[in-house]
């Protein structure tokens, strides 16, 4: 019997009733005909919140006694609160249960992160918590991602709640999932939702494994937790006022200013009362001022966003915002956003550069056809935009081993090179030759003999 047999027979597990259902592996991913059985309650109960050093210190020794993996959860306040944070931190292992820590009340758990660093951590969508897990002090040497390990397997929704629901059975309890966490207390019904999201991270770890194996993918999803693992924090995002909703309908270098003096203000405010940005100052709000330039705060409080709900001082505020922008010698007024690396928009290949268009096409046909057969996203095989780099700027010489050493360059895993090599070698070198008609189609034949 495998850990998730065993978990769908076991008696503690409370649900509605009937008769328990058994995991869903042998059928094709998504296939799914009897209902799933609603998951209501933790095994165990819901646990107290730890909130204090000693409780900490009790949670961090019952952990470093358990055994096997550990599953590992956290839940932010987007859209609430200014930044990324956790506001609650889910674990469950073998022998110590599941544990409810409150980063409020215990803001370091590198004591935690400690003991637990040569566990494996199970996450689900790890890039989305590892961030937030890390500032506290929590970071894994080794993970095992569930939902990349469902799009690797080939299961078409890959959400915390279609996994247990597809591989287990069990239907977990998703409303809570965008609430305040930021919320003191937090209320029962969020607790017993958060508990429930690390009940089966562990069995259904157990079971997609066996899945990845019988698919012959076990090895490529550990390379790509390793990868996972072992990034770098991501460098601060240069100029992030240029990411603004609506930007693309900004023009002019003046109109850009504005964007930018309206955004840092209120970025500023932001973090000073620690809620969202989006709270304070919408981003349609900030593009329609940027494209009116109002002279006067009369003229602003007309626009959409600046009504007649906002206090006075607020609207002086970002008055004297667009007033600064509009003073700015054009010496100083922003430069419209340009690439700093990496090939242009594809949708200006064909008049840039013919060749190049034609090995993207080439190539998108070829990874296409290989990602079908292989049955997983595209994006998953290889990057977008690692294929559009290759096409671009293909290696000198148009040899499997040049275009292996240009992928390893732009950081693809070893799985993934000697999966999609042949096919772009084929598609930069018969695209060139001979265009992108005939080359999509040997590259295509090129990843089927690769898989």
């Amino acid at each position: 019997m495998t850990d998730a047999q065993e978990t769908a027979a076991e008696p503690a597990l409370r649900t509605t009733g009937g008769p328990r259902r058994q995991p869903l592996m042998s059928q094709p991913p998504g296939d799914v005909e009897s209902a799933p059985i609603p998951l209501l309650e933790p095994r165990e109960g819901i646990p107290p919140v730890v909130a204090t050093e000693a409780d900490l210190a009790a949670v961090t020794a019952a952990f470093a006694a358990g055994t096997g993996p550990v599953a590992v959860d956290a839940e932010r306040a987007s859209g609430y609160r200014y930044g990324q944070r956790a506001y609650l931190v889910q674990l469950r292992r073998e022998g110590a249960g599941t544990a409810l820590i409150d980063p409020v009340g215990c803001p370091d758990l590198s004591g935690l992160g400690e003991v637990l660093a040569e566990t494996e951590w199970i996450l689900h969508a790890a890039t989305q918590d590892l961030p937030c897990l890390r500032e506290i002090g929590m970071t894994p040497t080794r993970l095992f991602d569930t939902e990349l390990a469902g799009r690797l397997a080939g299961f078409p929704r890959v959400g915390l709640g279609a996994m247990v629901e597809n591989v287990l059975g069990y239907a977990l309890e998703k409303g809570h999932s965008a609430v305040d966490w930021s919320t003191r207390p937090l209320p029962e019904p969020w607790l017993r939702y958060a508990a429930l999201d690390v009940e089966l991270l562990v069995d259904l770890r157990d079971a997609l494994e066996k899945e990845l194996d019988r698919q012959g993918k076990l090895e490529w999803a550990h390379q790509e937790f390793e990868a996972i693992a072992s990034a770098p924090p991501p460098a601060p995002r240069k100029d992030p006022w240029r990411r603004t909703s609506g930007m693309h309908k900004v023009r002019r270098r003046r109109q850009m200013a504005v964007v930018r003096e309206l955004w840092t203000t209120r970025d500023r405010v932001a973090q000073r009362r620690d809620v969202s940005p989006g709270k304070v100052l919408s981003d349609t709000a900030i593009i329609e001022a940027s494209l009116a330039l109002p002279a006067t705060v009369h003229a602003l409080t007309a626009l959409p966003g600046f009504g007649h709900r906002m206090g006075r001082r607020q609207l002086e505020q970002w008055q004297a915002a667009v007033d600064r922008a509009r003073a700015l010698p054009d010496a100083e007024l922003p430069q419209p956003g340009q690439q700093v690396a990496g090939p242009p928009p594809p949708r200006s290949w064909a008049d840039k550069d013919p060749e190049a268009a034609a090995r993207l096409s080439a190539a998108r046909a070829a990874v296409s056809a290989l990602a079908e057969r292989l049955n997983m996203p595209q994006e998953n095989l290889i990057t977008p935009d690692t294929v559009r780099r290759v096409c671009w700027e293909p290696p000198r010489e148009r040899t499997v081993e040049a275009v292996e050493a240009a992928l390893a360059e732009f950081g693809a895993r070893a799985w993934q090179i000697e999966q999609v090599a042949p096919l772009l070698t084929t598609a930069v070198g018969r695209a060139t030759a001979g265009g992108g008609g005939a080359a999509a189609g040997d590259a295509g034949a090129g990843g089927a003999a690769a898989g």
